[in-house]
């Protein structure tokens, strides 16, 4: 009984992350912003369900899940910074918004530009 509250607790939880993470994907308005609220609540969520789902399940069964849950945990964020990455090198990224532009001062550093200007200025 306890169990089973707890493993909806779970399922509803983590569904009400990936849709605020959605949510916030629509609605956001730069790509920075967009890539956190693409991969942080989307991480989170999907956690949150598979450890619900993995509470009605066997633990040998279960192992599966958290395999899963370890490679998302490991590939969303690698991912993110590198499209993000790639979003500041074709200047997808307003530079003027960011506090600190520590991939910049590494471009200037190697000899690279980094873009000039806004997104919109092209």
């Amino acid at each position: 009984m306890v169990l089973d509250i707890v493993s909806s607790v779970l399922l509803l939880g983590g569904a009400l992350f990936c849709a605020v993470g959605a949510f916030g994907l629509l609605r956001f308005p730069d790509l920075i912003s967009r890539l956190q609220a693409a991969t942080k609540p989307q991480t989170i969520g999907l956690i949150m369900v598979l450890g619900g789902a993995a509470l009605q399940l066997k633990v040998v069964d279960a192992l599966g899940f958290l395999l899963v849950a370890l490679i998302q945990v490991i590939t969303a964020p690698v991912l993110s910074q590198l499209v993000g990455r790639a979003g500041y090198r074709i200047g997808a990224i307003d530079r003027t918004s960011l506090v600190e532009d520590h991939l910049g001062e590494r471009l200037r550093r190697d000899g690279l530009a980094p873009p000039k200007g806004r997104p919109g200025d092209r």
